[in-house]
């Protein structure tokens, strides 16, 4: 017995040693604090009637875990194109810097070192294709809010694959007299499609370089902001599971070895909005992503590495009130995102000059279960009365989130309802929250434990060149 025991683990020796990973997946959820993935497991588990437990999302399942701090070169509070540079090269920069050192230095990012050695390389995301996190594999650029010229960049990176909501200004922002990114993507070789649909009626053979996106004309930036938010999906909507579902086979029948970057980056958009439901649903609409990587897994256990990870913390979340109870449960009446329920608000009062309370009233009971599912007292009903007066008489100020603004009577209802499940948050910005860092394949074992970001790419370039 002892001697199997130490074949065995001279075995798991050589194979950590010598295995060596062919295939990498590398998914970054925008905003993905320890409790994002907490709470949408002990949501998951409340609404299947286990409140006490937790269901498991995939990556939490991962043998090798550990944390990683996120601040960037200039601020103890890091923004996405800081932390996604460092989490693409494993530098740290200034906020607002993509793919630059804090001396406007160019840094070379892991999908562009792979792609020199001749592995094929996706990046895909569920936010537009230029945003920060995407954007900090390929761009290189002083300021992340130079779309026009990240775009630019995309287009001349020779990745193969990129899939999400598309560009922001595919026109320029300020210059009509520009060329179009997408016309620019196919001068570069890139094939666009729109949609899962149109993908399918692609002929293998006529496609070198792909760019899967909305299926949303090209021309306004409206458009390639972000997919829809789960909660809020309509038949037809791309999904980042079928972005990745398109992207494996495209990848594995061109190349012997292949990159992915996948974004999760609508939960960072529902923790700027403080909407604790539409960033679970987020998070696990993320795991389905995942699902499809993890099968390939399966098909490829010695030769595929899956790391999981986030670029910081959004909403500084919290579990729990000063009564020690969660009841996330009641989160399940919320049918639509916070950006939704503004927007059902903001109509109302255009459809109708003055609106009646009652109408007031069905919106909040339809999407969020008020006096129905979820009780208000006569006090929490006064105040949202009295935010429906302000609003008739034109006196509600719309709250400012990072990518949306929110009418107050959205947004206090959803305030309302997370209130009642007893998740807080701190801020509508970002926090210096560690971030949770998963691991499984070859070379996995490499991340356990507590790390800086400056970490992770370089830990993924050393399970890649494990034999070297």
């Amino acid at each position: 017995m002892k001697r199997f025991f130490l074949f065995t683990l001279l075995l798991i020796a050589a194979l950590s040693v010598w295995a060596q990973p062919k295939y990498v997946f590398y998914f970054i959820g925008d905003g993905m604090g320890s409790n994002q993935v907490l709470g949408a497991e002990m949501y998951r588990s409340a609404i299947q009637g286990e409140p006490l437990g937790r269901v498991q999302t995939l990556m939490t399942t991962f043998p090798f875990s550990g944390h990683a701090s996120t601040y960037s070169k200039s601020n103890g509070i890091t923004d996405s194109a800081a932390a996604g540079t460092c989490l693409a090269t494993g530098s740290k920069t200034k906020n607002g810097m993509l793919g630059l050192d804090a001396d406007s230095l160019n840094l070379s990012t892991i999908a562009e070192e792979l792609k020199a050695q001749g592995w094929g390389v996706g990046i895909m995301t569920t936010v537009a294709i230029d945003h920060a996190t995407p954007a900090a594999f390929y761009a290189h650029v002083p300021k992340r809010s130079s779309y026009y010229k990240i775009g630019e960049q995309l287009c001349q990176s020779n990745f193969d694959f990129f899939g999400g909501a598309g560009f922001h200004y595919p026109q320029g922002k300020h210059d009509d007299k520009t060329t179009n990114l997408y016309r620019l993507a196919e001068q570069n070789g890139y094939t666009i499609a729109h949609g899962y649909d149109e993908v399918a009626q692609l002929q293998p053979a006529d496609v070198n370089k792909l760019i899967l996106v909305q299926k949303d004309d090209d021309q306004g930036a409206k458009h390639g902001d972000n997919l829809p938010y789960a909660i809020d999906r309509k038949e037809g909507d791309l999904t980042l599971e079928q972005i990745v579902s398109t992207a494996i086979p495209f990848l594995d029948s061109r190349y012997e070895r292949f990159f992915m970057m996948v974004e999760g980056g609508m939960i960072d958009y529902a923790c700027h909005a403080d909407d604790a439901a539409t960033a679970y649903g987020e998070l696990w609409d993320m795991d389905e992503a995942m699902r499809v990587a993890f099968e390939f897994y399966k098909a490829h256990p010695d030769e595929t590495l899956i790391v999981v990870t986030a670029d910081h913390e959004t909403g500084g979340m919290a579990l729990g009130n000063s009564d020690y109870t969660l009841h996330l449960d009641v989160l399940q009446y919320q049918k639509c995102s916070v950006a939704a329920l503004s927007d059902l608000f903001t109509n109302l009062f255009k459809e109708n000059k003055k609106p009646t309370w009652e109408q007031v009233k069905k919106i909040y009971k339809e999407q969020l279960g008020f006096w129905e599912n979820v009780e208000i007292t006569p006090e929490e009903e006064k105040e949202l009365k009295a935010l429906y007066k302000a609003a008739r008489a034109k006196k509600n100020k719309d709250i400012e989130t990072m990518y949306k603004s929110i009418n107050q009577l959205g947004d206090e209802g959803i305030a309302l309802l997370n209130k009642k499940a007893h998740v807080g948050w701190t801020t509508r910005a970002h926090s210096a929250h560690a971030v949770p860092v998963f691991a499984i394949g070859p070379g996995a074992e490499l991340f356990t434990g507590w790390h800086d970001n400056t970490e992770i790419a370089p830990l993924i370039r050393k399970a890649v060149n494990k034999q070297k």
